[in-house]
């Protein structure tokens, strides 16, 4: 059995049996596949995470970059209390449109507010509005702008919030100081920062299984 495939039978012990996907993520997926979006989505383990981590926080206020299909985001939602508040920042209006339908199937509608355009232009306006610190910031998003990602987020937090940054790794070639891949350069630059900022304390988790070799950071806000 190869690695590749030993990783996938585990993920699908772990999902089967923390993380099972219900009839609204299963059509989230669906539909999504169906739209011609592509399949870069979390996992159900991973999903399962986020919900976790924002139920940990006790997240009342959450802005995702980066809605795809709305997957994430019907996990992340789901751990809202009634008058929470969830912000999606998407740059393709038919990747947008997907998800919004995705996500009122799964009855979230009144909680989650997908936003199209590029985050870079939808953050400064977000900041603009001074809405209430965000107790959670999920970044999956173009890799190339992590950097600036993790900027605006800690515009846009306080103390004690959780950024996350997705798919970190890049199949190890995060490692690589002499890459010129915008995604390589992009991700070790925000991965620098978190590590230098004063603001920040972080750590990153390497990860196999469904979506193959990768990873995520973690970083809390401390002031």
């Amino acid at each position: 059995m190869s690695d590749s495939q030993l990783w996938d039978d585990v993920d699908d012990y772990f999902t089967a049996h923390l993380a099972p996907d219900d009839d609204a993520l299963e059509a989230a997926l669906r539909d999504s596949a169906a739209a011609g979006l592509p399949a870069i989505n979390v996992t159900a383990a991973q999903g399962k995470l986020l919900q976790l981590l924002a139920q940990i926080q006790g997240a009342r206020h959450i802005l995702e970059i980066g809605t795809l299909g709305g997957y994430s985001t019907i996990w992340l939602g789901r751990a809202l209390p009634a008058g929470g508040r969830l912000v999606s920042l998407e740059h393709n209006p038919r990747h947008a449109e997907v998800a919004t339908r995705n996500i009122a199937r799964a009855g979230l509608a009144e909680l989650v507010e997908v936003r199209v355009g590029p985050a870079l232009e939808s953050l400064p306006e977000l900041a603009d509005e001074n809405p209430p610190p965000f107790d959670l910031v999920f970044i999956d998003a173009d890799k190339a702008s992590n950097p600036h990602y993790v900027e605006w987020a800690l515009k846009l937090t306080g103390a004690g919030s959780l950024i996350i940054v997705d798919n970190v790794v890049r199949g190890g070639r995060v490692a690589d100081a002499d890459s010129t891949e915008p995604d390589v350069r992009g991700t070790r630059a925000a991965i620098e920062m978190i590590g230098s900022h004063p603001r920040l304390s972080g750590t990153a988790v390497q990860t196999v299984g469904g979506k193959g070799y990768d990873g995520f950071a973690l970083a809390r806000v401390l002031a």
